[in-house]
């Protein structure tokens, strides 16, 4: 049985009232399991067969999907094809609510691990761009990865705080999505230690970061734009107080929210000076709503601030990247010769071995400084006369986008590879290893034996 902070329970019992009981008994229940399909790389009819463990339909996400507790859903070789995204149904929200539409700007600014970057991009459909952002390095990793897996080609990756993103993106995005740092109240259940480590004190100090963080926010989205602010928490300090402070510049108006399933609305009454409008956000209570607590508000910018200068997007005086030289294009064009892989149409860049296709509306050139984890879709590596594909150019590709293709529909084949053994089969060259038409990696034949290429990193160690 979860206990509760005691300051907490003080503090909720007071502004719940007559719902207190029914809040708290809600901790004790289990918590919530669902994975998200990606429609980037399976419609719904394929992703049923071969994900047999997908159960109810989310009612706020329609690519949503419960599974029972039981399952362990990182162990499946759908998983590793980037079928799906493991996240808690709830967490599905602050996505659905944004509802970037192909073609536009979308800034993830607190990004990792990635759900809402890759439930974003499946809006985009590959068009338009994608910045995710996360500042701490070891949870940059992980977005870096869940990306990648996903098969997402239209993203810059950075590691940055969030003011530093102005100088190349000031007034860019016209959607942003802020999954705000906070005090995880709404996680107690899923993380106890969530509730080991809470005190009022890190409320406040959560809210105040947080209403820096819009600052920044108000200078990157454009005048038009819309930005979902959400929390996993319930302190109003941090939720309704922070939308109120936004509406109350005189530059937003509150976006209605209403999404299948969610009743819970935001709370004027929680508010410092009584504002009605923040009953236009969500609130995701445990009670009424089976999975963890969340806050989600969408505002629309009206106006830029009048005395504050926006910050110029200035050209880097050194290019952040090189463009590929003439030699280093012919090794790429080979190997597309030999692969039947389609040259890339667009601009091909190169940082240090690497070349990669940057996504189309961004001017690498303004990146220069920032921590870059990826721009686009790293292609190949520049080896002595050749190139060698990259995982990542594997993961966003079909299975009839290369010629050479190793296809299996048996998981102790696709697990085989996955931990990095050697295949047997005649195949000469590179090819696409695939798990029932979906790629896993890259590997190279020699007519009876394909060497494996999948990245030591992300190899297993059993089934």
């Amino acid at each position: 049985m979860l206990t509760l902070p005691d300051a907490f329970s003080d503090k909720m019992k007071r502004l719940m009232k007559d719902e207190w009981e029914r809040f708290a008994e809600a901790f004790d229940a289990p918590a919530h399991k669902g994975i998200r399909r990606n429609t980037l790389k399976i419609d719904e009819t394929a992703f049923k067969d071969l994900v047999p463990f997908a159960d109810e339909a989310v009612p706020w996400c329609p690519t949503g999907y419960t599974i029972s507790p039981d399952i362990r859903p990182g162990k499946h070789a759908a998983y590793y094809a980037g079928l799906y995204y493991v996240q808690e149904p709830t967490a599905m929200i602050p996505a659905e609510a944004l509802s970037p539409k192909p073609g536009d700007a979308v800034l993830d600014l607190c990004a990792a691990p990635g759900g809402k970057t890759t439930q974003l991009a499946c809006k985009l459909s590959g068009e338009g761009v994608i910045v995710a952002n996360e500042l701490v390095a070891s949870r940059s990793k992980i977005l870096a990865e869940n990306t990648e897996r996903m098969g997402m080609v239209n993203s810059v990756l950075t590691s940055a705080f969030p003011e530093k993103l102005l100088p190349a993106f000031a007034g860019v995005f016209n959607k942003i999505q802020v999954d705000a740092p906070c005090s995880g109240e709404g996680m107690f259940r899923k993380n106890p230690d969530a509730a080991a480590e809470w005190s009022p004190g890190r409320v406040a100090a959560c809210a105040e970061r947080q209403k820096k963080l819009m600052e920044t926010v108000d200078k990157l989205l454009a005048v038009g734009g819309e930005v979902v602010y959400s929390t996993c928490t319930f302190s109003p300090e941090e939720n309704e107080q922070v939308m109120e402070a936004m509406l109350e510049t005189g530059r937003y108006e509150a976006v209605p929210l209403e999404l299948p399933g969610i009743v819970g609305r935001g709370r004027p009454e929680w508010t410092l000076n009584g504002t009605k409008d923040v009953a236009a956000a969500l609130r995701v209570m445990p009670h009424e709503v089976p999975g963890e607590g969340h806050f989600i508000a969408k505002l629309k910018k009206t106006a830029d601030a009048p005395d504050q200068p926006r910050t110029k997007n200035k050209r880097a005086k050194k290019p952040a990247f090189a463009r590929a030289d003439k030699k280093t294009m012919q090794c790429l064009r080979a190997f597309c010769d030999e692969t039947g892989l389609a040259f890339p149409e667009g601009e091909i860049l190169r940082v240090g071995d690497m070349l990669f296709e940057p996504p189309k509306g961004i001017n690498p050139d303004r990146l220069s400084g920032m921590r870059l984890l990826r721009c686009g879709v790293p292609l190949a590596e520049v080896k002595k006369n050749r190139v060698e594909p990259t995982h990542t150019l594997a993961m966003t590709l079909s299975r009839d986008a290369f010629g050479n293709v190793f296809d299996t529909d048996d998981d102790n084949v696709a697990f085989a590879y996955l931990k990095g053994e050697p295949l047997a089969a005649p195949v000469k060259g590179w090819c696409l290893v695939c798990w029932h038409g979906f790629p896993l990696g890259f590997g190279k034949g020699d007519g009876r034996i394909i060497k494996n290429h999948y990245p030591k990193g992300l190899r297993i160690y059993k089934k």
